[in-house]
């Protein structure tokens, strides 16, 4: 099949990279470039570069009602999207059959953070979902789907590229299902439905008085963006890796434990335990070597309250 792509981000990178390996992609649409790091240069996204070095063309548009012609000029015989990061019009969507790689067990996660829930939530499964593309909220019909089992120590950055792998497989699947006529579209129960929001920076702090567990699992699902944090007086330290620890029963609730290889946190139930983390310019460090050079000085943690 001859087929226009439109993703982003890593996820859709690597459904990409499985796509244009069986089909002929003859188009990736992706996001326009954006200003990054410091200096602010602006930057495009990675994907851009896998497109180039296929020799396949790039469509960064900003708005795609603004570009309905230029989608009726490519010829392809279907549009699939992976984490695109823009919702298709209906005027894009009447062009072309379109399907969409969605990394949980629709219709539970509808929304761009799939990933970062499931792992927020603490759920012990997730899944990948190929689903007809319409006009609402990931809430096409669904034609194929896999469970996966989150393991325990898993992060975003493991779990989001397993995710991708396995969509990216069951993308060719549903594909050849459409070829031959033996794909199914199965409806949605609506009232099955979750919604998840948009990420912002706060939402990374880390609140004491919550149990230890949920802690760690904000800090699992948060390890790539905005990455969960907390304040020590004026200085903010990173947390990319945390477990919960029995004991301490005798910290008030953001007390600060500290000895040559730990570093642990009073939350609500239990001991929150950092195992890697980072303060403004520096590196990110295992908890022993943050310690030979970091001094603890104060008691407890500030604004967790």
């Amino acid at each position: 099949m001859k087929i226009l792509f439109f993703g982003t981000p890593l996820f859709a990178e690597i459904v990409l990279e499985k796509l244009s390996e069986k089909h002929e992609v003859v188009g990736v649409v992706c996001q326009p470039d954006k200003p990054a790091n410091r200096g602010k240069k602006m930057q495009s996204p990675n994907i851009v570069n896998l497109a180039k070095s296929q020799n396949i063309p790039v469509y960064q548009f900003e708005k795609l009602k603004e570009h309905i012609e230029d989608f009726k000029k490519i010829e392809c015989d279907l549009f699939v999207t992976a984490s695109y990061g823009k919702i298709l019009p209906k005027e894009v969507l009447d062009i072309k059959m379109c399907i969409n790689v969605h990394p949980s067990m629709l219709p539970k996660y509808r929304g761009a953070t799939p990933i970062q829930s499931a792992l927020l939530n603490g759920d012990e499964e997730t899944g990948v979902t190929i689903m007809k593309t319409a006009v609402g909220m990931d809430d096409g019909d669904i034609i194929l789907q896999s469970e996966v089992k989150i393991e325990k120590e898993e992060d975003y950055n493991s779990l989001m590229p397993r995710l991708a792998e396995i969509g990216g497989d069951l993308l060719l699947d549903a594909i050849d299902r459409l070829e031959n006529g033996t794909a199914i579209f199965q409806k949605q129960d609506e009232k099955k439905a979750t919604f998840v929001k948009l990420i912002k920076k706060e939402d990374g702090l880390l609140d004491f008085t919550s149990t230890a567990e949920s802690l760690v699992n904000k800090v699992r699902a948060y390890v790539e963006f905005p990455v969960a944090y907390f304040n020590i007086g004026d200085e903010r330290i990173k947390v990319y890796k945390a477990e919960a620890v029995e004991g301490f029963e005798d910290l008030e609730i953001g007390e600060i434990f500290t000895s040559k290889k730990e570093f642990i946190i009073k939350a609500k139930d239990k001991g929150f335990k950092i195992l890697k983390c980072q303060v403004a310019g520096g590196k990110v460090l295992d908890v022993k070597d943050f310690l030979n050079g970091h001094k603890i000085m104060e008691k407890k943690v500030s604004e967790c309250f």
